[in-house]
């Protein structure tokens, strides 16, 4: 049986999930215009997706019922026809630095991780696209749990919504960095669905320049975000200027090879005033040389990019070091000397395990719903 609803969008047919137990259609995964042809569908007003859309981004709520400018017969029809999940908060941390991590349940009892970062300058949400991580980089404690599975559009969507009212800032700028569990590009559809439901004029209103998407360089992936109406700030995880040593730290570096990836980014449609943030991950005596930084400069030569310099967060598990912070200096200032904007992030939230590639939930607990997501979804890039 086929449990998902369908529109037609001109030729194409656009699919959403509806709760396989009671067949209703989930508020979380719709973006607006397949919720104004569901509305249609039972008689109602497209502009009643409007409404809902402001209810669920803007004001914050997950009950139907509290929907107040709603009718009480099209609340009772929306209940019967309609659910809203929403992640639950389990556990709530906060650093000494003023980060703080949400630990998150999804409707299926999977656990994920999502950070808040204050003052970078900006207020900065940083959230997951899948559980776990398939890409298996050598310095990051997310990809030793590998994949559970992919998160749905709502899933995603969802940890703002659950971000913004735990923190109270509905209402408060912020910026979203997809940054957390995952590699977005190996979750393309569900994420770029999410950043439309996020930057929905009637919903959130999120400028896409208050996102940036991080990945370890998804050709497939890269090449049709560059043809994306909505186009966030792109941030790659370079991590090391040769194919020889990105290959033993990034395993997918042995299919999308680091010119594949330059070729693409001077091909990317860059913003007026924007760069291309290259991601570098600095381990002791490993790719922090000043060799290192001249070969960075040279590679980096003829593509609008800045250079963000993070210094290893050192955990159990991990078997690099984190490079003294002299040899830091050296690095960045072999860059600058060579005309590379560069900056060295500093980290945030170490004390609670929620710096950059610190995210992990340790013995996920399998439901049977989980068990049939890692069969779908599979464990594989």
């Amino acid at each position: 049986m086929d449990n998902r609803g369908k529109m037609e969008e001109g030729r194409k047919v656009v699919y959403w999930p509806r709760d396989t137990v009671t067949s209703r259609l989930d508020l979380a995964e719709l973006e607006r215009p397949a919720l104004e042809s569901a509305l249609a569908e039972l008689g109602e007003e497209r502009f009643r997706a409007r409404q809902i859309f402001g209810w669920i981004y803007r004001r914050g709520v997950t009950e139907l019922e509290a929907m107040t400018d709603l009718s009480r017969g099209l609340r009772t029809v929306l209940a019967t026809r309609f659910t809203l999940t929403t992640p639950q908060v389990v556990t709530h941390e906060r650093s000494s630095d003023g980060t703080q991590k949400l630990l998150l349940r999804l409707a299926d009892g999977l656990e994920i991780e999502s950070v808040f970062i204050p003052d970078t300058p900006a207020m900065t949400f940083c959230i997951s696209t899948q559980a776990g991580c398939a890409m298996a980089c050598a310095f990051c404690l997310t990809g030793k749990m590998g994949l559970v599975r992919n998160l749905t559009a709502g899933e995603i969507a969802g940890q703002v919504r659950v971000l913004a009212d735990a923190l109270s800032m509905r209402g408060t700028a912020f910026n979203i960095v997809l940054m957390g569990m995952g590699e977005p590009l190996h979750n393309y559809d569900e994420t770029m669905k999410a950043l439309r439901i996020l930057t929905d004029e009637h919903g959130l209103a999120l400028p896409p320049r208050r996102i940036t998407l991080s990945t370890v360089g998804l050709l497939p992936g890269l090449e049709r975000l560059a043809r994306e109406p909505i186009m966030p700030n792109l941030a790659i995880s370079l991590h090391a200027p040769s194919d020889l040593q990105r290959g033993q730290l990034v395993p997918l570096n042995r299919r999308y090879g680091i010119g594949d990836i330059i070729d693409v980014c001077k091909r990317f449609p860059v913003r007026a005033r924007s760069r291309i943030t290259f991601e570098y991950v600095l381990l002791a005596g490993v790719n922090d040389s000043i060799e290192d930084a001249r070969a960075l400069a040279r590679l980096l030569a003829g593509v609008k990019s800045k250079v963000n310099l993070i210094p290893l967060n050192a955990a159990a598990g991990i078997p690099f070091d984190r490079p003294s912070d002299a040899s830091i200096d050296r690095f960045a200032a072999t860059l600058a000397e060579r005309g590379v904007l560069v900056s060295v992030r500093k980290s945030r939230g170490r004390d609670i395990r929620a710096a950059c590639g610190q995210l992990i939930v340790e013995g996920p607990r399998k439901s049977p719903a989980q068990q049939l997501a890692i069969a779908a979804f599979g464990r594989q890039p």
